[in-house]
């Protein structure tokens, strides 16, 4: 007779093979991804990069600060009339709910000028996510309206590639920029590093199985409001 020990243990791995064969696209599905975010980079195209993170959530991979028991990638979260950021992510910490805010810019935005002052498209997207910052600083209820319970937001900015950013001047400026601002300014190569990582360790994935691409801002209330760990929250947060 098996143990109820080694019946456990092979549940177990019976169930992350499932998860790895169902995050894990065929081959077809992968080139397809790799062709879409090569478009995306080629023409520069925010649209297009847009588009393909929607459908392909385990692109988002890297930004998460844990890799297991994620929560699903919401899209175009709107709120104050005319501010929207284009994805968000719950990270359900001991500590309280921190909601994720994503911005993404152009794979291949020119960040500097010849002066090597940062440009007008630079200046503005990070100029958009500052406005969610103060847009919940003056409006405090609407976190909760939202997000449920919010006991803080870490801004995500994603522009340029990793070459736009290899100068000295841009890494300088890059420093200077971080000590004055919470907003973590990533370059759009976390994309690629994703697609890498799941060629290579597709058990890494099982947690975006559930949700494998990112879920309309419709089901965003249905999803915290059905959620006993945000219910928690709202009873401590204000």
């Amino acid at each position: 007779m098996q143990s109820e020990y080694y019946l456990n243990t092979k549940d177990i791995k019976s169930k992350m093979e499932k998860e790895e064969k169902e995050i894990m696209p065929p081959t077809r599905d992968i080139a397809r991804v790799r062709a879409e975010l090569t478009t995306a980079f080629e023409e520069n195209s925010e649209q297009k990069l847009l588009s393909v993170l929607k459908d392909n959530s385990f692109l988002f991979y890297e930004l998460y600060s844990r890799k297991y028991e994620i929560q699903p990638v919401f899209r175009e979260i709107n709120f104050g009339g005319k501010l929207r950021c284009d994805f968000a992510w719950l990270n359900d910490n001991s500590d309280g709910p921190e909601w994720v805010l994503v911005e993404v810019e152009k794979p291949k935005m020119k960040l500097f000028t010849q002066k090597n002052e940062p440009t007008s498209e630079l200046t503005h997207a990070i100029e958009q996510v500052n406005s969610w910052e103060r847009y919940f600083e003056e409006h405090p209820s609407d976190k909760k309206h939202i997000f449920g319970a919010v006991a803080r937001f870490r801004f995500i900015l994603i522009v340029g590639d990793k070459e736009s950013w290899k100068t000295d001047s841009a890494s300088k400026w890059r420093i200077h920029n971080n000590k004055k601002t919470e907003i973590e300014i990533r370059t759009s190569d976390v994309f690629w590093r994703a697609l890498k990582v799941l060629e290579q360790h597709p058990e890494e994935f099982g947690s975006f199985a559930e949700h494998p691409k990112t879920m309309p801002p419709s089901e965003l209330e249905k999803y915290w409001s059905s959620y006993d760990y945000i219910g928690q929250w709202r009873k401590i947060i204000d």
